[in-house]
């Protein structure tokens, strides 16, 4: 039991808590105190009550869980919601979203639309995200304004981007930012190539020995669709992901996002090397490019993550209703009920998203010692009702409209549903404005 003498600056008292390591575990009467930013007592709720501390919130048809995990994104993309919707990846890309890109995206738009973003995770009961996009330095002053948590993947191609010149460029200011945000509480820096038909051999050569060097992660697309593994094999002999691991990149620093397409020497390579998988079922099913083995993974030893993708493929940052679709998805592609149940499709949005992120020593799951990084679900609601299980509500019988408060590192971003940092007025004007701009010039 922790020293009575010091006390906890916050005490929380859940109908429910939802550690999510141990695994499966469901707590009743039982609270959580928080010292300095951290979890320090779990424990039963009437020894709870003899702790000293600062505030005493009761949270009553609450479940409170880790913060949910969104391993990968491309957040300022917000403003490009809906702007080109119902078609196939490259042509989405190369017709739409690479020519808007190339006229729209400066500074403001990623300040913007990263402050959208950021707003609409939280609302959602997001805590930590993954962001791959242009000017990361200002989505990194963004991010770390606003209190939430993120990991920041400099987006590295073989041509010139939106603030960088060339991939030597990108390289150079990615390195910069990862040495000024190395002690930073809440953000790290990984390197983020495009996709294996995007980058090439030297200059994935140059992103392993940084890696290495710095003990960054590397955060990539791959094997998003089976048309990119085709052309893999007819232009290089060799899939993507054994080219991957010819060239050094596969091992646990390593996130491979979508892999739609995955073969049993597939998996052989992600099981041997401990590459994590980020899953994006959504993104998936909107641009049909596929669906990721999930339960075949899972069962296989493979740390699967999921995420939102940008909300211009998605067409929302919904995590919680991602996990859902991950979850009926895993058991239509299984032909299994029991694939992916809710307990292990609420660990694939926490914790598994923080082993993905290099994270899980710091969050995840509610353990003593680890960030308070939490989110309060109210499950008091009629559609909620009668309860059995409080994770399989949450996960098949809930949407994000439920989450009603957030903490970050013990600081509560969102209170009673409502942002305590980012003003919604504000951010609705700005992105309205921004529409109007874009949607006037989308030729």
């Amino acid at each position: 039991m922790p020293n009575p003498a010091a006390p906890l600056d916050l005490l929380l008292l859940p109908t429910w808590l939802v550690p999510v390591e141990p695994a499966g575990v469901v707590l009743q009467a039982h609270g959580v105190g928080v010292r300095d930013g951290r979890i320090a007592y779990i424990g039963p709720r009437e020894e709870a009550l003899k702790l000293a501390a600062s505030e005493v919130r009761e949270l009553p048809g609450c479940l409170l869980s880790p913060g949910l995990i969104n391993a990968h994104g491309h957040a300022a993309m917000t403003l490009f919601r809906g702007l080109a919707d119902d078609l196939p990846l490259m042509t989405w890309l190369e017709e739409h979203i690479w020519p808007a890109e190339g006229r729209w995206v400066d500074e403001a738009f990623v300040r913007d639309g990263t402050d959208l973003a950021i707003a609409e995770q939280l609302k959602g009961g997001i805590t930590c995200f993954s962001d791959m996009y242009f000017f990361p330095k200002v989505a990194s002053e963004r991010i770390h304004e606003s209190g939430i948590r993120a990991q920041i993947a400099i987006p590295i191609l073989d041509f010139p981007i939106p603030g960088a010149r060339d991939t030597d460029h990108a390289l150079h200011q990615g390195v910069e930012l990862f040495n000024d945000l190395k002690h930073h509480p809440r953000i790290t820096v990984a390197f983020g190539p495009h996709a294996p038909y995007t980058v090439s051999d030297e200059n994935l050569e140059k992103i392993r020995v940084l890696a290495e060097e710095l003990d960054a992660a590397i955060h990539m697309h791959v094997q998003e669709t089976a048309f990119e593994v085709q052309q893999s094999l007819e232009q290089r002999g060799e899939r993507p992901l054994a080219r991957l691991a010819h060239l050094g990149l596969l091992g646990p620093r390593m996130q491979a996002v979508h892999m739609t397409q995955v073969s049993d020497e597939d998996l052989t390579l992600l099981v041997e090397t401990n590459t994590s998988v980020i899953h994006c079922p959504e993104s998936n099913l909107k641009l049909a490019s596929g669906f990721c083995p999930v339960e075949r993974l899972w069962q296989a030893g493979v740390n699967v993550a999921v995420g939102t993708d940008g909300a211009a493929s998605n067409n929302d940052l919904d995590l919680l209703g991602e996990t859902r679709t991950a979850a009926l998805l895993a058991k239509a592609v299984a032909g299994c009920a029991t694939a992916l149940d809710a307990h292990r499709a609420l660990r694939m949005a926490t914790l598994n998203g923080a082993r993905a992120l290099g994270l899980d020593a710091a969050i995840g799951s509610l353990e003593p010692g680890k960030a308070a990084d939490m989110v309060a679900f109210d499950l008091s609601g009629l559609a909620q009702q009668p309860i059995y299980d409080p994770v399989s509500q949450l996960i098949y019988a809930s949407g994000r409209d439920c989450v009603k408060h957030v903490w970050v590192a013990g600081k509560q971003l969102l209170d009673e549903r409502r942002l305590t940092r980012l003003d919604e007025q504000q951010l609705h004007a700005t992105a309205t404005a921004w529409g109007k701009r874009i949607g006037g010039h989308t030729e």
